[in-house]
């Protein structure tokens, strides 16, 4: 039997694809340290929990196709601490933040039809784009540079009469990176002189360090018509099981269309939906809480990067994630020999690395993403073990 030429192109996920080795690491007696996924340990907030406790239809029906009205509200409640203000009718809720975004590109591209994405930048970007028909073009950015955006003619010369969006995450996944105002209002200006839309992944703008700020698209009232949401509890409420995302646009135009597609997977789960409205009585405590521990934690892990000898890493301002650049070869060879030959103490470490972050080939061959969701005592651990791995790593450079 031939299988389709998509499922055959889509690449396997450079996170998950070295687990076996992880697992098989714990078969031995080896405790390994996480640092490759970003799966929090804060404790999910009690007020979903409770919501589903209290839950007492005799039959779990179908939801509107949109979203259940609490939910809807819960998410105009929840931007309006953010100064966007959406009405119902520009909000969809989604099976978390992956379904907004596939439902983003089916919206807004046709077959072969491209969308530049900043890279490296979280990998199943790829996936939805290749199982949506459409071509990822990588605006290139630098471990040096801190991952910024390059200079405004470097991003529209790859733009054509193909090119339909520009995708990217705010603050970035997997580099941490916060863009500035100046790249906000420049990625405006392209999107309105080429006539794009902007698909902005905010999933973490609760994180944002530094006294750095956050701004969103959905500030710019220039390209209301051009922008396109993207959301989850996933992160903000350390929900990530619940599968809780939105999708938000002021061009009710376009949210008629996405609602076709919201419509033909018939509804989120009841349930969940349920638990994810009555998050908007969480605390604002709570918030601010994990993103202090959040930094903390970044701090950890970037001040010992800093001392570690060889590697690149520039502050990242946001998110819970880093990308470093090694004295390695290769980073996933680097991964694999931590998990099957190195240890201190019968403890070792597993990062994700980073070459299938990136689209353009070779990229990203000796960097690893470093997710800091773990306790701050086992991330001192695991960064000490990270640095005397590179000291003694066959494979240096």
């Amino acid at each position: 039997m031939k299988f389709s030429e998509r499922i055959i192109a889509m690449q396997q996920s450079p996170i998950r694809k070295l687990v076996p080795y992880a697992d098989k690491a714990k078969e031995r007696g080896k405790k390994v340290y996480h640092l490759n996924i970003g799966q929090p340990d804060i404790e999910t907030p009690k007020e979903f929990i409770e919501a589903i406790k209290d839950f007492d239809e005799k039959v779990i029906a179908y939801a509107h196709s949109q979203g259940i009205e609490e939910l809807i509200h819960a998410f105009i409640e929840y931007y309006k601490k953010h100064d966007i203000y959406f009405e119902n009718d520009e909000i969809i809720v989604t099976n978390g933040g992956s379904e907004a975004l596939i439902f983003s590109l089916i919206a807004t591209c046709d077959y072969n039809d491209e969308v530049l994405i900043p890279e490296p930048f979280y990998t199943n970007y790829n996936g939805f784009s290749n199982m949506t028909g459409v071509n990822v073009v990588p605006i290139t950015t630098k471990a040096e540079q801190g991952f910024h955006l390059p200079e405004k003619n470097e991003i529209t010369k790859l733009i054509n009469n193909k090119t339909k969006a520009i995708l990217l995450a705010n603050p970035g996944n997997p580099t941490g990176t916060v863009y500035t105002k100046e790249e906000i209002h420049m990625l405006k200006d392209i999107a309105l002189e080429y006539n794009l839309f902007i698909i902005a992944d905010e999933v973490y703008k609760e994180f944002v360090f530094d006294e750095q700020e956050f701004m969103s698209f959905a500030h710019l009232d220039e390209i209301a018509d051009r922008v396109i949401i993207t959301d989850s509890i996933s992160k903000r409420y350390s929900a990530c099981g619940a599968r809780i995302g939105s999708i938000a646009s002021k061009n009710k135009d376009l949210m008629k269309q996405v609602m076709k597609l919201a419509q033909g997977r018939l509804c989120v789960a009841t349930i969940e939906q349920v638990g994810a409205a009555n998050l908007i009585n969480t605390p604002d405590s709570y918030i601010e809480e994990v993103k202090e521990e959040y930094w903390k934690r970044r701090d950890i892990v970037y001040n010992a990067l800093q001392k570690m000898d060889g590697v690149i890493c520039e502050k990242p301002h946001g998110a819970f994630y880093v990308i470093a650049k090694l004295p390695v070869d290769n980073a996933e060879d680097f991964v694999v020999w931590l998990l099957e030959e190195f240890e201190i103490n019968n403890e070792t470490v597993m990062l994700a690395p980073a070459e299938g972050f990136y689209a353009t080939e070779g990229l990203g061959r000796d960097e690893v993403r470093i997710s800091y969701c773990i306790n701050a005592n086992d991330l001192e651990k695991a960064m000490n073990i990270l640095n005397e791995a590179l000291k003694v790593y066959p494979g240096r450079v």
